[in-house]
């Protein structure tokens, strides 16, 4: 069962790998893109937009280096390898994120008050460019988005940026047609609203999981009611649960087992439990194991 989990995590984590690859290579070609554009032009919310993806394929590049580093093997100093960078790049991807919300925010209100014209139709079109690049890389990473946070901020970064393309769009015809060339700034203010909204649960994620707090996806009461229904065992305690990378948790548990229980009953129970808490995406797993209870003296 084991050596089949571990089969299918490689594979998946090959799958992620491509897909990343493929995405920043398409991501930094549209950057360049908008850049140029922008600046040919002196529109901020396609340079707003630009930096944005930027920071995208920083994102995308850190977490395809974080996923690299998980594979390296364990050492005598890091015995559990460096998966833990998985976690730590979530977290400075999330830092990154607010650093671009500001930068753009900064240069928006600089803009409102001092606007310049720029060529709605040109906005219109290199948008409509970006909403086909970020919504096919975005699809590359549909199906494997819950089974890691640094996918899912993947995911939800680059189909944001097609839902801001889109937007774009929209305000590249409205100057066309209006000449209210001060809506560019109102766009980039938007723009750095939906990428806040869209990404705020990832930044508390990220800040959790660098903190060992207990992963989202898992649930300490049901983990414990889990383990108290075991034949077996009499009650649990001294439980904690902690991700190891961004794609793998442990967890420590105290166990009192009926007095009855002997040793070759005791391994099937913890046999067991390893099993059904596989199941609930914690693979690593620790058990202190007591005749008696031992929460009010030493043991």
């Amino acid at each position: 069962m084991g050596h089949d989990h571990a089969h299918h995590h490689e594979a998946i984590l090959t799958k992620v790998n491509t897909a990343f690859v493929v995405a920043i290579i398409l991501n930094l070609v549209f950057v360049i893109i908008e850049a140029v554009v922008g600046i040919a032009i002196d529109s901020l919310s396609v340079l707003s937009d630009a930096g944005h993806n930027l920071s995208d394929v920083g994102t995308l590049a850190l977490s395809l280096l974080a996923f690299k580093l998980m594979k390296v093997k364990a050492t005598n100093k890091y015995t559990y390898g460096y998966r833990k960078t998985s976690v730590l790049v979530a977290l400075f991807n999330s830092i990154l994120l607010l650093l671009t919300i500001g930068v753009i925010v900064y240069g928006a209100v600089d803009h409102l008050f001092h606007p310049q014209e720029i060529p709605g139709l040109t906005v219109s079109i290199i948008a409509g460019i970006g909403i086909v690049i970020n919504f096919s890389t975005a699809l590359f990473f549909l199906r494997n988005k819950e089974r890691d946070i640094n996918v899912k901020s993947a995911y939800l970064h680059l189909l944001a940026d097609a839902l801001v393309s889109a937007g774009l769009v929209i305000g590249g015809m409205v100057i066309y047609y209006t000449h209210l060339y001060w809506l560019d700034s109102v766009f980039s203010l938007i723009i750095a609203a939906i990428i806040l909204f869209t990404t705020w649960k990832l930044i508390k994620e990220s800040l959790r999981l660098s903190l060992d707090g207990v992963p989202s996806t898992i649930h300490l009461e049901e983990v414990i009611e889990l383990i108290r229904k075991a034949e077996g065992v009499k009650e649990v305690y001294h439980v904690h649960i902690w991700p190891l990378s961004s794609t793998e948790n442990a967890m420590t548990a105290h166990l009192i087992l009926e007095e009855a229980v002997t040793g070759e009953q005791e391994a099937h129970i913890k046999h067991e439990l390893r099993h059904l808490l596989e199941h609930q995406n914690i693979q690593h797993v620790t058990f202190e194991t007591e005749r008696k209870d031992c929460r009010n003296v030493s043991c």
